[in-house]
C-alpha cells in the first residue's frame, strides 16, 4: 500500500509542477509581454518619420522589385505604406485613403483603393468582454493606425525588365460594396499596355477568394509573378501559455506544420520553404489572417521580420511561379484569403471544401490532437442539445466515468483488496525488515495469491491526467469556449471564476486584485474552492499514510490545488470538481460491494479531532 500512495504522491506532485509552472511563470510571463508589446507601441508613436517615408521603396525602382533581386528573379516585396508624422487614431488612418466597403453578416470594414490591401475589418459577431455592448474585434488596421495588421496581393516582376506592376501608392478604381452576393472588381492600367484587374468575392464566413488578372495589350509577352502577404506591425499581446501558439503559422508540404513564435522571429532569420499548396500568416489566440494560394500551384514562401521606425514588422508571404501573358492575351492567378474567428466546424469545413492542406491545424490542438479534438467535438454536439457549455461538460464527464467504469471498478476493487490484505502485509514487513530482496518475493506471492495489482490503483489518476489536460487545451483554445456561461456568476466558462473570498464573494465593496504584488493570490473563487474541499474529502476516503511527510503532502494538496486553479477557467475548475464528486461516489459504491469499510466519515472527523499531547 505504501508503494501505491507513493505512485499516487509523485503523480500528483508531477501534476502540481506543471500547473505551478503555468501559475508562477506561465501568468507572469504574459504580464511581461503584454507590458513589453505596450512599451514597444509608446516607442513606435515616439518615432514615427515625416510624411512620404516608405519602407522598402527606393524611389526610382520598379514596383514590387525585391531589393537585390537579377533578371530572371523576383521576390516579394516588404509591405510597407506612408507613416504620419504623429500618432493617427484607426478612424483617421482609414480616411486617409479612398476605400470599398465590406459588408457581410459577420464582417465589416473595407479595402483600400490605395494599394489594393485588405486593412480594415471588424467582426460583428464578437465583441472585447462578455458585454454584448462593448466595441467589435478588431481584425484588420491599416498602415498609421495603431498595431497595424492586412493582407496583400499583387504581382511582381524580375528586376530589370522595367514592368510596371501595381504597387503601394498605386489608386485602383472600382465601385460598389463587397458582400455575400456582390463581389467586388478593382482595376487598374499602368499606361505601358497592361491592365490589371482584381476580382474579390467572399462567402459567409471569412473567406476572401481573390482572382488576380492582367491583360496584355502591349507587343511583347511579359512575365509575372503573383505573390500575396500578411503583414503585422509590432508585437502584439499574447497570452503568453506554454500550450498555446501565437505567431506566424503555416502549413508547407513536407515541411509541415510551422509554428513560429515572435520571439522566435526576432533571434533566428527568415525561414524559406518550397511547397505545392499549403496556406500561412499569422495567428492570435482565437482570430486568424491567412494567404492560401492554388493548391496545385508551386510557390516559394516565407516568414520574415523587419524593423522600420523602431516598430518590429512580422510577415507571411508566398511567391508564386511565374505566369508569361502572350501579346492580346489575359492570364490569372487564384488565391484566397482567411481572415476572421477560428472556428472548429468552419475552419474544418475550409479544408474539406477547398482541400485545402491540413488546414485544421489553424486551431492550436497541440500534441494530444487525438484526443483533445474529438473531446471538443463531443462536448459541442452535446451543446448543441442542452444548450450550455458547462452543462455539457458535466455530462461529458459522466459520459467518461461511465467509458472508463470497467478499468475503475478493477483499479478501486484492486485498492480495496490491498486495504483487506494490509495487516498481512505489515507483517512481512515486519518479519523481513532486513532483507529487501525477500520482502518484495513475499509481498508478490500475496499479491498473486490474492490477485491482487498493487499499481491498479494508479489507473483512475494516469487517465484523468490526459483527460484534464486536453480539456483544459479546448477550454484555453477554442472560440466557442469564448464567453461561454454557465450558470450564476460564471459569465466565461473560458475565464477564471471572477468571485473571491475575501470580499466574501462580492458582499464587500472591495477588489482584492488591487493590492500590489499579492493581488492575483487573493482571487480565490467559489469554484476553486468546492473543487478543493471535493479534493480533500476524495483524500480522506482512504486512511491516513503511516508516513508523517506523505500525511503532510497529503493535507497540502488540496490547498495547493486550490490557490493554483483559481487562475484556471472556470469549465476548467468546474469539471474537476464534479470529476472528484463522481469519483468518491464510484469509490464509495466499489469499496462496499468489496466489503471494505469506508472510513471518509471517521478520517474527517480524526482530522477535526484536537491532537492529544504524548503521554510521558
Amino acid at each position: 500500500m505504501s508503494d501505491n500512495r507513493n505512485m499516487f504522491i509523485a503523480i500528483g506532485l508531477s501534476l502540481a509542477i506543471l500547473i505551478g509552472w503555468q501559475f508562477f511563470f506561465g501568468i507572469p510571463q504574459a504580464e511581461r509581454q503584454r507590458q513589453a508589446a505596450e512599451q514597444q507601441r509608446i516607442a513606435q508613436q515616439a518615432q514615427q518619420p515625416a510624411p512620404g517615408a516608405t519602407p522598402g521603396a527606393t524611389p526610382g525602382t520598379t514596383a514590387g522589385a525585391a531589393p537585390g533581386a537579377t533578371p530572371g528573379s523576383a521576390g516579394v516585396p516588404q509591405a510597407g505604406s506612408p507613416v504620419p508624422a504623429r500618432p493617427l487614431t484607426r478612424e483617421e488612418a482609414l480616411a486617409l485613403t479612398p476605400r470599398a466597403a465590406i459588408e457581410t453578416q459577420r464582417l465589416k470594414g473595407s479595402i483600400a483603393l490605395k494599394g489594393g490591401r485588405v486593412d480594415d475589418l471588424l467582426l460583428t459577431e464578437y465583441h472585447e468582454t462578455v458585454d454584448p455592448k462593448s466595441p467589435n474585434i478588431v481584425l484588420l488596421s491599416p498602415s498609421g493606425a495603431p498595431n497595424p495588421f492586412y493582407a496583400e496581393f499583387g504581382w511582381t516582376a524580375a528586376a530589370g525588365t522595367g514592368v510596371k506592376v501595381p504597387g503601394p501608392d498605386t489608386v485602383w478604381t472600382t465601385s460598389g460594396t463587397l458582400t455575400e452576393k456582390t463581389p467586388l472588381t478593382l482595376s487598374w492600367d499602368n499606361g505601358a499596355g497592361l491592365i490589371f484587374h482584381r476580382t474579390y468575392t467572399i462567402d459567409d464566413h471569412y473567406m476572401f477568394a481573390v482572382k488576380d488578372e492582367v491583360e496584355n495589350k502591349t507587343g511583347a509577352a511579359v512575365t509575372l509573378y503573383p505573390y500575396a502577404l500578411v503583414s503585422r506591425h509590432g508585437i502584439p499581446h499574447v497570452a503568453g501559455f506554454y500550450i498555446l501558439h501565437e505567431g506566424l503559422i503555416g502549413v508547407l508540404g513536407d515541411s509541415g506544420l510551422q509554428e513560429i513564435t515572435y520571439a522566435k522571429m526576432d533571434k533566428e532569420k527568415p525561414h524559406t520553404f518550397a511547397a505545392t499548396g499549403g496556406w500561412l500568416g499569422i495567428t492570435d489566440k482565437y482570430w486568424a489572417a491567412t494567404v492560401i494560394p492554388d493548391q496545385s500551384v508551386k510557390v516559394d514562401a516565407k516568414f520574415s521580420t523587419s524593423t522600420f521606425a523602431g516598430t518590429q514588422t512580422f510577415q507571411a508571404d508566398y511567391l508564386a511561379a511565374p505566369l508569361t501573358v502572350e501579346p492580346g492575351a489575359t492570364v490569372a492567378a487564384k488565391g484566397q484569403l482567411f481572415a476572421g474567428a477560428k472556428v472548429v466546424q468552419v475552419v474544418d469545413g475550409y479544408k474539406t471544401k477547398y482541400g485545402i492542406d491540413r488546414f485544421d491545424l489553424l486551431i492550436d490542438w497541440g500534441w494530444f490532437y487525438f484526443i483533445t479534438k474529438p473531446l471538443f467535438l463531443a462536448i459541442d454536439w452535446l451543446y448543441r442539445l442542452v444548450g450550455n457549455f458547462g452543462v455539457a461538460i458535466l455530462i461529458i464527464t459522466v459520459a467518461l466515468k461511465g467509458l472508463f467504469f470497467p478499468l475503475a471498478n478493477k483499479s478501486y476493487a484492486s485498492m480495496a483488496k490491498m486495504k483487506a490484505v494490509q495487516p498481512e502485509v505489515t507483517a512481512i514487513r515486519e518479519r523481513y525488515a532486513d532483507d529487501k530482496v525477500k520482502q518484495q518475493q513475499a509481498l508478490m506471492e500475496l499479491y498473486k495469491k490474492e490477485k491482487i495489482n498493487p499499481v491498479a490503483g494508479c489507473l483512475p489518476i494516469v487517465i484523468q491526467i490526459p483527460v484534464f489536460f486536453a480539456l483544459y487545451k479546448v477550454l484555453f483554445v477554442t472560440i466557442e469556449m469564448r464567453h461561454a456561461p454557465f450558470f450564476g456568476w460564471i459569465r466565461d466558462l473560458s475565464a477564471p471564476d471572477p468571485t473571491t473570498i475575501f470580499n466574501l464573494f462580492g458582499l464587500i465593496p472591495w477588489d482584492p486584485s488591487s493590492v500590489p504584488v499579492l493581488g492575483g493570490y487573493l482571487m480565490l473563487g467559489a469554484w476553486p474552492i468546492i473543487m478543493g474541499i471535493t479534493m480533500w474529502v476524495q483524500m480522506k476516503l482512504n486512511p491516513a499514510p503511516p508516513d508523517p511527510t506523505q500525511q503532510m503532502i497529503f493535507n497540502w494538496m488540496p490547498i495547493i490545488f486550490t490557490f493554483m486553479l483559481a487562475h484556471f477557467a472556470a469549465g476548467l475548475v468546474i469539471y474537476w470538481a464534479w470529476n472528484n464528486t463522481l469519483s468518491v461516489s464510484q469509490q464509495a459504491m466499489i469499496m462496499k460491494r468489496n466489503g471494505v469499510k469506508i472510513e471518509l466519515w471517521d478520517n474527517i472527523k480524526s482530522a477535526f479531532k484536537k491532537k492529544q499531547p504524548a503521554k510521558g
